[in-house]
């Protein structure tokens, strides 16, 4: 029966997340990326506070943050201020079918500075995946022109692979978070907000935005930044098999690209399936282990 949950809270969480590609460039019709951040941050952290409090938490949330102050400020700068604001700006200036597929490498760039800043050995195989990853990200920005290297948007670009070192960084730090995972992640939230609230007073005031800008950030805050991490936390801790549900992510770029096309009407160029494919092949040589990897685990 636990399986069966886990699978259904992970497939629930990768349909959802399928989705927010789309909601990003409709939100940011009505919304300037640092709007979009504070709105939704407001969502996300609601949500979460509702969960806390559902499940019982929420009276710990004081004494986890006095606890490590400065590390969850720290946190909270990273992911969501800079991380979301970084990306919703590449969003701003990419199409979303690119975007989406560049930030989708930032598991292999997790493994690298995993390296660097937790001393991790990289194997053979984490070194092929990186070359494919890459490889894939340089044919998605030149839209297949590898050769001549150019980019129609450099600086949007540059911005989707800074998402991505910015979510590595974020996890990284979080591999010395030993608290609940909800009250790290509302913390984040609820600590960033000042930060983001007086960034989008000082950048300009806010304008009049119709209900229907109000719909699509609320979507976001909830269904990016809220309730499906719970989904996919509740995912990992019901199932005995990780790898399994883990490998259901991998799914979620070729909906995205197809709700893209759909809803939106963007143009899906060949160079950016090609280009996802690699970067998903990479991710799937990273993932794998060999026999006695798999008999080291199990024992």
């Amino acid at each position: 029966m636990n399986e069966r949950y886990a699978l259904g809270y992970g497939l629930a969480a990768v349909l959802l997340w399928s989705t927010v590609a789309t909601a990003f460039k409709i939100t940011l019709e009505f919304f300037t990326p640092i709007q979009m951040l504070v709105a939704a941050s407001v969502i996300s952290a609601m949500a979460l506070t509702g969960i806390a409090l559902y499940q019982g938490k929420l009276h710990l949330l004081g004494r986890t943050f006095m606890a490590r102050p400065l590390y969850y400020l720290l946190l909270g700068l990273i992911n969501p201020f800079a991380y979301y604001l970084v990306l919703f700006k590449a969003y701003e200036l990419l199409p979303a079918s690119q975007a989406q597929p560049l930030n989708y490498s930032w598991a292999i760039t997790l493994t690298l500075m995993a390296a660097v800043f937790l001393g991790q050995k990289i194997r053979k195989q984490d070194w092929a995946a990186c070359a494919l990853g890459y490889l894939g990200v340089v044919v998605i920005a030149t839209k297949g022109d590898v050769m001549a290297l150019h980019f129609d948007n450099p600086t949007g670009v540059a911005l989707a692979l800074l998402s991505t070192l910015l979510w590595a960084m974020y996890w990284i730090l979080n591999t010395k978070n030993q608290a609940d995972a909800v009250l790290g992640v509302l913390l984040g939230f609820l600590v960033s907000l000042p930060f983001s609230i007086g960034l989008s007073l000082y950048t300009g005031g806010w304008t009049a935005i119709p209900w229907q800008g109000w719909a699509a950030v609320s979507y976001v805050g909830l269904f990016e930044m809220g309730v499906t991490f719970v989904l996919w936390i509740n995912a990992l801790k019901l199932t005995r098999n990780t790898a399994r549900i883990s490998n259901l992510i991998f799914i979620s770029p070729f909906i995205s690209l197809m709700l893209l096309a759909t809803i939106i009407g963007e143009e899906i160029h060949s160079s950016t399936l090609v280009g996802l494919v690699l970067i998903v092949c990479g991710l799937l040589i990273q993932q794998w282990k060999s026999k006695k990897q798999r008999a080291q685990s199990a024992a």
